[in-house]
Parts: structure tokens; sequence; C-alpha cells
């Protein structure tokens, strides 16, 4: 099974939009047989809008522990009180209870082991719910962590762990992974057991920054990695500084994608734009982009020759 995932190293390059194509461009190639998505961005997922995902299942995201003081047996020592380092225990003035705020407490167990009355509970935290679903172009796994939680980094590898079982038990040779965007443990755990990513950058000057940096995360773990531009054609400097960027450091840019209105409105459908307008000039692109993929996730080297001089105008 090849495992190709798309990432950028900003929000708002388009990177969920190049995803939803692909998938579509995948889907609708013959020399497939089938392909499994896995939306990594679990702080703010969206694939699932655009691919048509209705659920199947849907499971709890446990992980991590938040303290609870059972009145029944609390003395009141405030021993908890004093071994708290996040002010996560307060005293309430009109039961003289101990409660502990779970939005502040860490789970770090400090008042849990220090309690001299064993009055101190470790709860396991709710932190999101993950989800199976069907979708226009084949099984969708994705998550949505719930607000002011953490350990985004292990949903991420969760979901990317279902998708994986159910391709190696159904036998799909493809798997399509929309990662989050920027360099953290998301990203870390998206671009985790890979065969390619694809970087989607845009032609500013912090698109080309966290461009940069996001290169050095997949560099880090030798992940094979190649780039695209998005909306090239609206700064020409920006995508003359990105192809240079990438030459110097050895990493092909592939087809770049024109700034093209058929993207938004196909958005707002809820559609991509492959399927949405396939004659449009995005559409072009794109399916250039996909053909070049799939050589590549081949090991079909040819085609990398002429990778970074062409583009959608060509």
């Amino acid at each position: 099974m090849k495992q190709l995932v798309v990432l950028s190293g900003k929000g708002g390059t388009g990177k969920t939009a190049v995803t939803a194509a692909l998938a579509h461009l995948a889907h609708q190639d013959e020399t497939l047989s089938a392909a499994v998505l896995a939306d990594a961005d679990v702080d703010a997922a969206n694939l699932e809008l655009l691919v048509g995902a209705e659920g199947e299942r849907e499971h709890d995201f446990r992980s991590g522990f938040v303290a609870w003081i059972d009145p029944a047996i609390c003395t009141r020592c405030g021993i908890c009180l004093d071994v708290c380092r996040f002010d996560a225990i307060r005293e309430e003035e009109d039961d003289m209870i101990l409660r502990v705020n779970p939005i502040a407490c860490e789970g770090c167990g400090a008042c849990y082991y220090q309690c001299p009355d064993d009055a101190i509970e470790r709860i396991p935290q709710l932190c999101g719910h993950w989800f199976r679903s069907r979708s226009r172009y084949g099984p969708l796994f994705h998550a949505r962590l719930r607000p002011a939680q953490e350990n985004s980094g292990k949903l991420v590898a969760l979901v990317k762990q279902e998708a994986r079982a159910l391709a190696r038990e159904e036998d799909i040779p493809f798997m399509i992974v929309d990662g989050p965007p920027g360099i953290g443990c998301p990203a870390i755990a998206a671009v985790a057991e890979a065969d390619l990513a694809l970087l989607v950058a845009e032609p500013t000057v912090s698109g080309i920054h966290d461009l940069e940096r996001a290169l050095d995360m997949t560099e880090h773990f030798r992940v094979r990695t190649l780039v695209t531009v998005n909306k090239g054609n609206l700064h020409p400097e920006g995508m003359d500084r990105i192809q240079e960027r990438c030459r110097e450091r050895g990493v092909p840019v592939l087809e770049w994608i024109p700034f093209d209105e058929d993207v938004t409105r196909a958005m707002v459908q809820g559609f991509p734009v492959t399927e949405y307008h396939p004659d449009s000039p995005a559409s072009w692109a794109l399916v250039r982009l996909w053909e070049d993929l799939k050589h590549v996730l081949r090991g079909e080297e040819e085609p990398l020759l002429t990778l970074g001089t062409r583009g959608a105008g060509s």
C-alpha cells in the first residue's frame, strides 16, 4: 500500500482543496482499484465537506486523565491545593468542598499521589471523537478534537492507524492523507510512515518561510517530498523564489496551480473543482499533478526530469 500525505507549512494554502481533487482523480483512475482517505487535520477537519461524507461509525477518543475529588472521602486537608502547580483545585466557599476545574487540570497526578485519604481519582479524559464515513471517493477516516484539548498528535496517529488497517484488510493499494498545516506534533504524526509527502505552498513571504520549515521537517524524518504551488500566477516573483529554493535543496516542484475562481465556487457547492468544472484551468493543472504523483509513487522516475519546468500555462 502506498501512502501519500498532503501537507502545508501554513494554513490557507489550499491544501484540502488539492487533497479533495486528488481523491476525486484517484477514484476516477481506472488503473487504481480503490483508495482510502484520511483527514489528519483533527483540529479543523473539513475534507468531509468536499467529498460528500456520510457517517457510518463514531468512536470516543480518550487520552490522558483529569483529577476528580470524591467529597464523601475528602477531609479537606489542603495538600492537593499545595501540590497543584496549575491552580486547578479550588475550595468552594458555599459548601466547603474541594473541586477540580477539568479545563485547568493537566492530569499530572500530583494531587492523586499526594492525597493521604485516597480521595482523588484519575478519570480518563474524553478529548474528541473519530469517525469512519462513506464518501463519494471511498472510505474516509476523520476526527474532531474537542475545544481546548491536547493530544492531537495521538488522535492523528489513531485516524491513520484505522485507515491503514482497513486498507490492509480489504487490500486497497492507495491511501491519501489530508495532513494538518504547520510542523507540530499533528504534522509529524501525519507524515509518519508516508511513502511520499506533497507540500502545497503559496507564493507569499509567509508561505515561502513556512514551506522551508515544512521541508526541514520532512527531510528530518526522511520522507520523500515534492512541492506544488497554489495560485502561483498571482505572485511570479514568489513562484520563482520557491523554485529557486527547492532547486537548491534538490526538491522537485510539480505542476503549479493557477488562481481560479471555479475552485471557490466548487467548494461552496461541496465538490472538488475537478468534478465541479473539469475544464477549468485549475482542474487541468490538478490532472497533470495527479499524473506526476502516480509516476513517482510507482517508481517511474523519468517524469521527474521535467518537474519544475512546467506550469499550468504550458
